[in-house]
């Protein structure tokens, strides 16, 4: 029993890895995000196989009698529409529990937007942070991307068509006008890598955009060592207009290590 999770195409059918092949046309069936979608790939690959279908919307209900076959022996076969299971997209659950279980899960890597965006962003950072998409409820999605604006690493987001321009400004309002990269239809036939600053990027996609998207933005500049003294004046200053220690904390952030300036406040207010 095992459950493979299989990386598929993201646009260009040339990318499909023998590997994969090998192991869809041994797999028992095939656990797919959109069964109509994988049976045209698996038509064109010249594969037949039973497909189960197991949308993002009901993942959780589906996934239950998908471990009892792989207990009672089965070897199934994970695919989405694109790219690699779980990693933004459905079968995260799935693997989960099919590891609770004890079942052998086995990766079969292949084609990724994240890393081919990545591989030709030109940013220096050697690092990547991949951030997916971002949350749609803006409370959340402010907070997610306060997380990310220290980092010094390059930000990888995926993006639907009709939100990429709104994406872009916020990125830019969070992160500041930072160098970024906008991958759109990636190994297709009209492959577009737009360059520039997140101001004018998210002017060129103000409006309407086709096609699935991957946004790389350059990490946080390194900032020169600030002056002790400016800070704790600074602090200082906060403190007597009666700003609580959290809150200086945060609209610090940006410059400062957040629990270094909240220590040194909690210092000072004591």
């Amino acid at each position: 029993m095992a459950l493979y999770v299989i990386a598929t195409p993201i646009g260009n059918l040339g990318d499909i890895t023998q590997r994969a092949r090998e192991t869809l046309v041994a797999c028992d069936a095939v656990v797919a995000e959109d069964t109509r979608h994988s049976g045209r790939l698996l038509k064109t690959l010249g594969i037949h196989k039973p497909l189960i279908s197991l949308p993002a919307f009901d993942e959780a209900a589906r996934v239950e009698p998908l471990v009892r076959r792989l207990l009672a022996g089965e070897t199934l076969a994970l695919v989405t529409d694109a790219g690699t299971p779980a990693v933004s997209d459905p079968g995260g659950l799935l693997v989960r529990e099919a590891v609770a279980a004890g079942v052998q899960v086995v990766p079969i890597p292949g084609a990724s937007a994240a890393l081919a965006a990545v591989s030709v962003s030109g940013f220096p950072e050697g690092r990547f942070h991949f951030a997916g998409f971002l949350p749609r409820k803006a409370s959340q999605r402010a907070e997610m991307l306060a997380e990310l604006r220290p980092l010094r690493a390059q930000l990888v987001f995926f993006e639907s068509p009709h939100r990429v321009g709104e994406t872009l400004s916020d990125l830019r309002a969070a992160l500041g006008d930072r160098p970024a990269l906008v991958a759109r239809e990636l190994t297709k036939l009209h492959e577009e890598l737009a360059r520039g600053l997140l101001s004018g990027l998210a002017q060129r996609f103000a409006g309407e955009v086709r096609g699935e998207v991957a946004i790389v933005v350059s990490g946080a500049p390194e900032e020169a060592p600030a002056d002790a003294a400016d800070l704790e004046s600074e602090i200082r200053s906060r403190l007597s207009r009666g700003d609580r220690p959290k809150d200086i904390a945060e609209s610090l952030s940006g410059k400062h290590s957040r629990r270094a300036v909240y220590q040194l406040a909690l210092k000072l207010k004591g």
